[in-house]
Parts: structure tokens; C-alpha cells; sequence
């Protein structure tokens, strides 16, 4: 059976993420499911943005009436300077226009910037009630630790959200994903149906867990350790692995075949995504690179076979068009 495409935050290999156009995009290109983002403002609006922090990926920087929200923060173990969700009101958030994250690599995305508003979680959740077939919804949720810390506590919100849009029946095609084991755990105490899926990064450790465990806490290479994936059963249904955990290179530097990590999580009844497929030079594991500028699409399909070989239960792609015509 093919993975599950995802939409990684619509299809912004050609327009600005997070933006209505690129969810649109996405949905008309094939994928099965998109994946937002989540954050909330000051006022308590859950927002789809890649992280809290926006001076990368909207216009704010340029907006004089916010210079004076400039902050900076530590955050999730280091200093941070920007504008943050957390500091506007979702009448204030709402006028500021979407920028494409790398306008060095996507160029052609960076011409749509200042075009569109930021959404809400209910106007994807709009977006997705009125496409023409099913569309699942991988939600991401960013830094729940930290907005609960500060008297955020996303999950609340979260099920307000889902709740007036019908999503909390237990047929909805619902997943939640984190790299923060603990909202994923509250979550499904709570009894909000819906696939639970952890975020794995290649290094580090949770930040949820550092904060509670301290020096204890164990590390994301322990999580997908053997005994680590034995802990995950029964707490979690799958977990969504940085691609670098799979395409590992042997001793002589070349990948060859896809790591055991999906097979040994499989055997345990686990579910195993991976992030993100993207065709250009700048994330393409170096033997799978053509020439030396970033932004040129290298042979993508050579690394893409090796995740298909890997027998992955869902794939996140920037570029959905391509995603679904590889792995599919």
C-alpha cells in the first residue's frame, strides 16, 4: 500500500506556507492530508504559522505600528529576537501579509508575498469542509510546553476549535503530531479521538522532557532505540521521523538502503511517517545533489526511492504534485 501524501503546510514548494492558495494548491494537486502548524496569540486564537516567531515568514518587520512588539525571548533552550504570535491580538495578527520562508530557494513563491492574510485553524478546517472528496488533517502542534508556561494552554483551544468545526467525531480523518510527547498525552487522557503520532528530530532531546527531567530526559536517538519504541507502544500509535534517521550512510559515506529504524517500529504496531521530501539541492542528502546551487532540483527521485523502499506509512512533501506522482 503507498504512504499516506501530506500536504507539509499545503504545497509551499510553489507559495508562500501556511497560505490559503498553497492549501488550495495542495488539495487540487492529490495529496491525502495537510499538515498545519498550530500556535496561539495573546487572545487566545489558535494561528497556523511555522513557528510563533513571524519576522521570517510575514510582513511585520516592515509594519511600524508592531516595531514596538519586537522582543527578545529565550526560547526552547536559546536566545530568540523577533515578533511573536503571543504578543498580538488576533485583530492585530490579522492584518499582517504572508512571505515565503526562503525566498533564496523558492523564488518564484517569494513573488506572492504580502498577497494573503495568516489563517486561523477554523478557516483550514473551512478550507478542508468544502474540497470536492476527504482531506485528512496532520496537525502539528508547536511548543505547548511553552505557551502553557505562559497561560497558553493549547489544548483547550485546540478542542474548542475542532469541536465547533465537527472534527471530534471519532470517524474524522484527525491526527495529532508533536515533538513534545506531553500535550500528545493530555490530549488523548482527555479522550479527543484521533491518530497520536511523535515527532522525531534526528538530534536533541524533547523540550517538554527537559523541562520536567532535566539531565533525565532522555534524548530522541533513545525514543527509537529498541527499548525506546517498546515504551511507545500503547501510548502513542506511530511516530514521524526526520528523514536523516532513515537515510543513514554506511562507512563508506553512501546511503544504500533505508535504515532499519521503520521496520523494527512497524514490527511493533507503530505507524512511521518521515519529513520532509523535498526535491532541491539544499535538502537532498549530498550523494542525491546535482551541481552546487541550492536551489536546482537534484535527483530527488533517487533519495525518494530509498524512503519508498523504506515501506513508510506517510510521507510529508513540499512539492505535492510530485509527492503524489512518486508515491503514488
Amino acid at each position: 500500500m503507498p504512504p499516506l501524501v501530506i500536504g507539509h503546510r499545503g504545497a509551499p514548494g510553489y507559495l508562500p506556507e501556511h497560505t490559503r492558495s498553497s492549501y488550495e494548491l495542495a488539495i487540487a494537486q492529490g495529496v491525502d492530508a495537510l499538515e498545519p502548524d498550530v500556535v496561539a496569540t495573546r487572545d487566545g486564537v489558535l494561528v497556523i504559522r511555522h513557528e510563533n516567531e513571524i519576522s521570517d515568514t510575514t510582513d511585520v518587520a516592515d509594519r511600524a505600528e508592531f516595531a514596538h512588539l519586537k522582543r527578545t525571548k529565550q526560547f526552547a533552550g536559546h536566545s530568540m529576537t523577533g515578533w511573536f504570535t503571543e504578543d498580538f491580538t488576533w485583530d492585530e495578527l490579522s492584518t499582517l501579509r504572508c512571505r515565503e520562508r526562503l525566498p533564496r530557494i523558492r523564488t518564484q513563491s517569494a513573488t506572492h508575498d504580502d498577497t494573503e492574510p495568516i489563517l486561523r485553524l477554523v478557516d483550514l478546517l473551512e478550507i478542508i469542509g468544502a474540497a470536492s472528496r476527504p482531506i485528512g488533517l496532520v496537525l502539528e502542534i508547536k511548543h505547548a510546553a511553552y505557551f502553557q508556561a505562559i497561560g497558553l494552554d493549547l489544548v483547550p483551544l485546540l478542542e474548542a476549535d475542532l469541536k465547533q468545526a465537527g472534527w471530534l467525531d471519532a470517524d474524522s480523518p484527525l491526527t495529532f503530531e508533536s515533538f513534545e510527547p506531553t500535550v500528545l498525552t493530555t490530549l488523548r487522557e482527555r479522550g479527543v479521538p484521533g491518530t497520536y503520532i511523535h515527532l522525531i528530530e534526528a538530534e536533541g532531546s524533547p523540550v517538554d522532557l527537559l523541562v520536567s527531567l532535566g539531565a533525565d530526559a532522555p534524548t530522541y536517538r533513545d525514543i527509537v532505540s529498541p527499548r525506546g519504541l517498546d515504551a511507545l507502544v500503547g501510548r502513542f500509535d506511530g511516530i514521524s521521523l526526520d528523514k536523516k534517521l532513515i537515510l543513514v550512510p554506511n562507512a563508506l559515506g553512501r546511503i544504500t538502503r533505508p535504515a532499519p529504524v521503520v521496520a523494527e517500529a512497524q514490527q511493533r504496531g507503530l505507524r512511521v511517517f518521515t519529513w520532509t521530501a523535498r526535491p532541491e539541492n539544499r535538502f537532498l542528502s549530498r550523494q542525491f545533489r546535482l551541481g552546487s546551487e541550492p536551489a536546482r532540483f537534484g535527483d530527488y527521485e533517487g533519495e525518494w526511492d530509498l524512503l519508498r523502499q523504506a515501506g513508510l506509512d506517510g510521507v510529508f512533501v513540499d512539492h505535492a504534485d510530485l509527492g503524489v506522482a512518486f508515491f503514488r
